[in-house]
């Protein structure tokens, strides 16, 4: 276990209910769940360099450190970081440099961990201008949760530095709206002020915002801070998380609701990280089928159906229609 003060500080109540007590203290579900694999997307298979992950042709991920200021209990990596190699940042780094620049198709890289803000600048500064060093990279990602967890490493130095190595993307991870403090958005306004583009990654998690009424009040907060709402994830299939894990009809069943009751800017993607896809696989809401010459008819999951005038009577683009899940 693993927790800063100020995150603890948001625990409103010392109960399993309580959501910050939910995500950051271990509970006996942990080690009583069902068996799950420890790395079930592959990650550590798809390391063609120590800590460079490759799932997907154009994308990479760089673990530039094993540590993270507070543990998540419903963390994806829970069980590979300790078995991550210990090698020397300047040693991970030129390697990962190295292979980047032997392999142009990768053309962005997500720079994670562990989370790579419990880094100093010095450090952060380092990474960036080394990354930068391969052409064929265009946008590069840091993804952290330090907005949520401390909010004060998000310095004006640092915006600075991500700054200068731009295009830098930086993915944050709120999962309910009573992490959204005062402090929280402070930090995310210095990250956007500074230039830096902030989008939020939230995992739909059992006991812990699995509500319509607590999503929406995420997303629309989230939405006033002006960052926006990229994934909402169905919660990975690893090895003692099981107790998170949302049904997916019920999942299906709460955003159905939450897109009748959002704007369009204020709804995340639904998505599921699938061992072995090329992509993020997105779980649609809406099918379409033809239903005559000139028209074609959406149904939404609940079974409600509308026609939809096309300008062209072409049965393949129905088709495509339904297979375009995964972005």
């Amino acid at each position: 276990m693993l927790v800063t003060r100020y995150y603890a500080s948001l625990i409103r109540r010392w109960s399993p209910r309580d959501p910050i007590v939910r995500m950051c203290i271990p509970l006996r579900a942990e080690v009583k769940g069902p068996s799950l694999p420890k790395d079930p997307f592959g990650e550590l298979v798809h390391t063609p360099q120590p800590r460079l992950v490759r799932r997907y042709r154009d994308r990479a991920a760089l673990w530039v450190t094993t540590h993270c200021a507070v543990h998540c209990r419903h963390c994806t990596r829970r069980n590979e970081l300790p078995c991550a190699p210990r090698d020397s940042l300047p040693k991970v780094l030129a390697r990962a440099v190295e292979w980047l620049r032997r392999h142009p198709s990768v053309r962005e890289v997500l720079v994670t961990g562990g989370d790579p803000l419990t880094l100093s600048d010095h450090r952060i500064e380092e990474i960036l201008r080394s990354l930068r060093q391969v052409p064929s990279l265009g946008v590069l990602r840091v993804a952290t949760r330090m907005p949520v967890l401390l909010p004060s490493r998000i310095t004006r130095s640092l915006c600075r530095i991500l700054r200068t190595y731009a295009p830098v993307w930086l993915v944050t991870h709120f999962n309910h709206p009573v992490e959204l403090t005062p402090e929280a958005i402070a930090a995310c306004g210095r990250l956007l002020d500074a230039g830096i583009p902030v989008v939020n990654q939230t995992v739909l998690l059992r006991g812990v915002n699995d509500s319509v009424p607590v999503l929406r009040r995420l997303f629309e907060g989230l939405l006033r801070a002006r960052v926006k709402p990229y994934y909402l994830f169905c919660a990975d299939p690893v090895r003692g998380t099981a107790h998170f894990r949302v049904p997916l009809e019920r999942t299906l069943q709460l955003v159905t609701r939450l897109r009748r009751e959002l704007s369009g800017l204020a709804m995340p993607l639904l998505a599921a990280d699938v061992n072995d896809a090329p992509a993020k696989v997105a779980l649609p809401l809406v099918t379409a089928e033809p239903a005559g010459p000139d028209r074609v008819r959406f149904r939404d999951w609940l079974g409600d159906v509308w026609d939809y005038p096309l300008p062209w009577s072409d049965r393949p683009a129905v088709a495509d229609a339904n297979s375009h899940q995964r972005r």
